[in-house]
Formats: structure tokens, C-alpha cells, sequence
């Protein structure tokens, strides 16, 4: 305090708190822990592993041709990098570079030398000349001075900085994009020349007079049709699906992983939500007269173009879509005559059995190259005099050939057998069924059952649905009155051995039990009905589609009344849906149209609703439970009937 007083130093109020100790601000929310809980121990441990880094990623192998998961993942993490060549003047790097440049100690090597300023003159004086020997571009102190040439320690790169190291010779996908490396590029270019030198070497030998006509034929194939575009057709192909999957990334996410979480406020009601429009730009005029899914390549289906105005009558097309690619077909088979139906082979999906306006049926083999189908038959052969209107594989015969049946406006059901003649395979007429009833019977769609093959069931333009059996050729089982007009479409349940459906121009659909005259179920949709179809998943649920361009959708076990979804799928008012057809494992549908689009819409959770499990209680699955649950409901109309007699 004296000494404070001596130097004048104020000493005021203000001392005694600097004097006293600094108190502890404590946070309000600042946690309460006990002498043990701050002595616990607490071990972290460091790894060197990125928390950031990916664990799945997958990179394309062109040697393999397929995607490989790998396990080589960059764990490094790069905060700063700085490249430079600075020394420390005082380091031993240093006085070795000064001493290899000849330099004394304490320069520089990059220092540089200050000029001589000159003096200037009062009063606007001249400035002296130096004298030359002074001036340093004086040839004088060129020859004397000799300045050492040092080395621009900025513009220096180390040795290892100058080593190329390649990359890795594996490509990187993202987001379904290609980056192909150099090495690929390179490996590419020589398998080409690989291959265009053992051509060379084979075109110098001695050819025979076929290989001459062969070759010739090629290069003028070759000249007429440009670059061989063959060899790049798969490779292009995945390419364009890339390219489509990319530009519908959002509704392939919808279509995969989207639910529509406002069902839950629709109480029992669904919708459907639009996912692709698939459309052939030459088939713009033609109607879609038939769907048909392909069960082994779930994402494949078929689509008939032709016209239901019958005096309108033309071409047509066979045409072939995947979900991958919406934008382009994968098969075009352009046809004389328009096509009507079509029914694809379940255990050999490449074969499409079709029936044409002419009366003709065909077969076409997708592994075929062509544009004509493999089989056809002619007027020689016993083809239909009139529209085929249904075609429907069979099971292969004793002999294990493959056979369909058709169904024609001429009353004939035919069967059709592909027999192997002296090696080549003919399309046969094999039995007409119906010979007795051609003069009374006008057939319009035809429908076998799945359990029982020997049965089936057969649509008339006058509204009638006749049971038939294929070992009684000459008069039908039953014959159910069903509607007022044609019938348009009649359906098995894939479930229920004795329930089937029908539909009709009538604006009605009705649910049968065919050991019963009576319908079980009639459904009025105020419009002309073009087609109905059930659903894979349950055996309640189907669909059906109106001339107004709705879909219907019912499920009886939720309302057995109404329909729990009616929604316009097409643009223009005066659009008619002709075809409906549901996917056999995704919850989407295809819709066809009469201006050649086909719709693809996905089911809302509330379309495809499943009962509940109680907790620790496992619900029973499999085709028991679909046929009790369509069983109880038949059950209930039944009763009263039951009850009378």
C-alpha cells in the first residue's frame, strides 16, 4: 500500500473487489451430480474409421459385366492441405542449398539487389550521369560481376508430386450414371482391334463359293444398313432405362415406397395414384383391345391394338412395355389385321398366342428375330371365318406339345396344337367343340378354369354365359340368362373354384356361383362396363372399367354395396376404357384406353386393406383363407334359400 501511495497509484473503491476472489456463475439449468457420479470414470475410445464414410457402396465390373459390393472405403478425412518448398533459413537443408549455390552465409537466394536511387539537383538542376562502369547494364559490370543463376524456390515441385499415380480401374455409379475411366476406354479399344485383326486374318483364307455368297450378302447388308448396331443393342438398351429411370425418379419412388397417408381419414375408401402413360406414337389411332401380363417377367405385359368400329378395320400391332422403360416399347410386331386378343404362355413366357379381326390366330416366339410370326393359321389349316375374340393356353398335351383354344363370332371353339412335322413345327387344328351349336350360338369371350381344365365357361353376343366341358362337345352343361347385351368379358376367381364374373354393354356386373342360375352379386356402374378383372391378392377384391372413363373397385368384404374407389382416370371426356388388368405381384394396375395409351395406377393402402393381427396372435395365409372369406360371404345369401326348401 505504501508503495501504491509513493507512485501514485489510485487506490479507490474499486480495489477491494479486483482484491477479492472471482465468483462462480452458475447456469439455472447446470446438472446436480453426487461425489460418485464425478469420479465415474468415463472411457471414449478414438478410431480411425470415418463415421462419414459409406458402407454400401457398389461399383460396375466391366470384366464381369455386373455390379460388385466393395469393401475398399476411403477412411481418411482431409481437413487442410498446404504444398510448399519454404525453409528455415538457420536449417541444415538450407545451408546445404546455399552452399551448392555458392552463396555466403546470411543472403538470401532470392533476395534481390536495391537499385541506386539517383540525386536529384535543386532549382531543376540536371541529374548527373553516372559514369558507366557505375551503371549496372554497363558491359563492364556484366564482365565483372557475374551473378549466380538461383534456382525459383516457388515454382519447385518434389519428386513424388510428379509420380502419376492411375486410378483405380473400376467405374463409379450414381444416381444410375456411368463414369467410365481411362482404363475401361483403353480395354474397350483393344478387344475391337483384337477382334477386327482376327477377322483380317480369317478374310485371307481360301473361301469356299457359300462364304463368298455369305460374305457378300453381309457387306452388302452392312453398306445398306450403316454401323452394326448389334453389338451395342443390350448395352443401349440399359442405357435408355437409366436415362427413363432418372427423368421418373419421382414416381419410381412413389412406385415403390409411397403411401398414401390420407386413406386414414377416408374411413374404408381408396384411390389410385397415376404412375406412367405408355404410348407408341404409330399406334396413336388404334384402340388397346388386349392386356396381358407376363408371370415369369413381372414387369413386362402385352397390349393388342386394333378397333372395335367394325367398319373401320385396318391395321394392327402387337406391342410389348416394361415398367423400366415408359417411354419406348421393347417389341414392335406391326400386323395386317387387327389384333383382338392375346394370351402369353405362363411357363414359357416368350411365347404370345394373339387372335386377329380376319379370323386368323398366330403364335409369336420372342426369341425369334422377325417381325412375322413363327406360327399362323390359314384358310388350308381351318382358321375362323369371323373375329376371334378370346385365345387361352393350355397345359401341354400327352405328347408335350403346346396347345390354346380360340373362341370366334363363328360359334367354333377350336384348339390349336403346335406339332413337330419333319422338323419343322405347324400350327394344327386339333377339334372344333361346339360343332352342334354353331347356328345357335354367337360366341364373344371364352374363359377356362384353373382346377377344373376340363371346364369353361363361354360369353355370347345375346347375353347368355353357356358352361361347357371339353369331353361334351354337343350340348352345353348350363346355360345362365346373365345379361341384356353382349357380353364383354367373363373371369374364374383365382381363388374360389365355383365363383366367376362377368361384365356386359349393359352397364352391370355380376359375381356368379356356377352351381346357381341366379347371380349372387349385381353391380350397376351406370355406364357401359368394357372389362372387369380380379385381383392376385384376394379373392374379394376386383375391378372393372366404364365406357366414362372410371375405374371401379370393389372389395366385398369391406362393402358389398358400392365400390370403395371410382376415379376418372383419362384426360378427355370422350376417352372409353376398353381393358383392365391387375399386376400378378406389384399393387398397380394397367388401364387401356381407345386412343392406344395404356394408364399404369398404383392401389392406395385402403384398395388392398388386410385384417389385423391381435398382439402375439399370427393371422393364417395362403388360398384357405381366401376362399373361406369369399365362402362366408356366399354363405350369407344362401341362407334364405336354404331356409325355404
Amino acid at each position: 500500500m505504501l508503495q501504491d501511495e509513493e507512485e501514485g497509484v489510485d487506490t479507490g473503491d474499486g480495489w477491494d473487489e479486483w482484491s477479492h476472489g472471482k465468483a462462480l456463475t452458475k447456469p439455472a439449468d447446470q446438472l446436480e451430480l453426487t461425489e460418485a457420479e464425478l469420479k465415474e470414470e468415463i472411457t471414449r475410445i478414438l478410431t480411425a474409421n470415418n463415421p462419414h464414410a459409406p458402407q454400401n457402396i457398389v461399383r460396375y465390373s466391366f470384366k464381369e459385366r455386373s455390379y460388385k459390393p466393395t469393401s475398399v472405403v476411403d477412411q481418411m478425412a482431409v481437413h487442410f492441405v498446404l504444398e510448399g518448398s519454404l525453409l528455415h533459413q538457420d536449417s541444415d537443408e538450407a545451408r546445404r542449398l546455399r552452399a551448392k549455390e555458392g552463396l555466403p552465409e546470411g543472403t538470401e537466394p532470392d533476395e534481390e539487389k536495391p537499385e541506386t536511387p539517383a540525386t536529384p539537383v535543386e532549382d531543376g538542376g540536371e541529374v548527373e550521369e553516372a559514369g558507366e562502369e557505375d551503371r549496372p547494364d554497363s558491359v563492364a559490370s556484366k564482365t565483372d560481376k557475374k551473378e549466380p543463376k538461383l534456382t525459383n524456390q516457388f515454382n519447385f515441385s518434389e519428386r513424388a508430386s510428379q509420380t502419376l499415380n492411375n486410378p483405380l480401374r473400376v467405374g463409379r455409379i450414381c444416381n444410375n450414371t456411368l463414369f467410365s475411366l481411362q482404363w475401361e476406354i483403353y480395354d474397350v479399344y483393344v478387344e475391337e482391334l483384337q477382334k477386327q485383326e482376327k477377322n483380317k486374318e480369317k478374310q485371307k483364307a481360301i473361301p469356299s463359293k457359300k462364304d463368298n455368297e455369305k460374305s457378300k450378302k453381309k457387306m452388302m447388308l452392312m453398306e445398306t444398313q450403316g454401323d452394326d448396331f448389334t453389338k451395342v443393342g443390350k448395352a443401349s438398351k440399359i442405357f435408355e432405362r437409366m436415362v427413363n429411370q432418372n427423368t421418373f425418379d419421382d414416381i419410381a419412388q412413389d412406385f415403390k415406397y409411397f403411401e398414401d397417408a390420407s386413406d386414414e381419414f377416408r374411413d374404408q375408401e381408396g384411390t389410385l395414384l397415376p404412375l406412367w402413360k405408355f404410348q407408341y406414337d404409330k399406334a396413336k389411332r388404334l384402340s388397346v383391345t388386349a392386356l396381358c401380363w407376363n408371370n415369369k417377367y413381372q414387369d413386362l405385359f402385352a397390349v393388342g391394338m386394333g378397333s372395335y368400329d367394325f367398319s373401320k378395320q385396318g391395321r394392327g400391332m402387337l406391342v410389348f412395355y416394361s415398367l423400366k422403360n415408359s417411354a419406348f416399347p421393347e417389341y414392335i410386331y406391326p400386323t395386317n389385321s387387327g389384333v383382338l386378343c392375346l394370351h402369353i404362355h405362363e411357363q414359357h413366357s416368350h411365347l404370345i398366342a394373339v387372335g386377329f379381326y380376319d379370323g386368323c390366330v398366330a403364335v409369336y416366339n420372342l426369341k425369334e428375330e422377325g417381325l412375322e410370326p413363327v406360327y399362323k393359321s390359314t384358310a388350308k389349316t381351318g382358321k375362323h371365318t369371323d373375329p376371334v375374340w378370346q385365345v387361352r393356353w393350355q397345359n401341354d398335351d400327352m405328347d408335350n406339345n403346346h396347345n390354346f383354344y380360340s373362341v370366334s363370332s363363328d360359334g367354333r371353339v377350336v384348339s390349336w396344337t403346335l406339332v413337330k412335322v419333319s422338323q419343322e413345327i405347324i400350327l394344327v387344328l386339333y377339334t372344333d367343340i361346339l360343332l352342334a351349336s354353331i347356328l345357335i350360338l354367337v360366341v364373344q369371350r371364352l374363359t377356362f378354369h384353373k382346377q377344373i381344365d376340363y371346364l369353361f365357361l363361354v360369353g355370347t353376343e345375346e347375353g347368355k354365359i353357356h358352361k361347357c366341358s371339353k369331353t361334351y362337345s354337343s350340348q352345353f352343361l348350363e346355360t345362365y340368362n346373365a345379361h341384356s347385351m353382349a357380353v364383354d368379358a367373363v373371369k374364374w376367381n383365382p381363388f374360389h373354384p365355383k365363383v366367376f364374373i362377368s361384365c356386359s354393354s349393359d352397364w352391370t356386373v355380376k359375381i356368379w356361383d356356377h352351381t346357381i342360375n341366379t347371380p349372387m352379386f349385381t353391380f350397376d356402374l351406370n355406364a357401359a362396363v368394357g372389362d372387369v378383372s380380379w385381383s392376385p391378392y384376394s379373392s374379394t377384391v376386383f375391378a372393372a372399367v366404364t365406357t366414362d372413363g372410371t375405374v371401379h373397385v370393389f372389395d366385398l368384404n369391406i362393402n358389398k354395396y358400392e365400390a370403395i374407389c371410382q376415379q376418372s382416370v383419362v384426360a378427355k371426356k370422350k376417352t372409353k376404357l376398353t381393358h383392365i388388368e391387375f399386376n400378378p405381384i406389384y399393387p398397380i394396375i394397367i388401364v387401356g384406353d381407345d386412343r392406344g395409351y395404356v394408364t399404369s395406377l398404383k392401389l392406395s393402402p385402403n384398395l388392398r386393406k388386410k385384417p389385423k393381427a391381435k398382439k402375439g396372435q399370427e393371422l393364417p395365409k395362403g388360398p384357405e383363407v381366401e376362399i373361406a372369406k369369399m365362402e362366408k360371404l356366399l354363405s350369407l345369401l344362401r341362407e334364405p334359400e336354404q331356409n325355404a326348401v
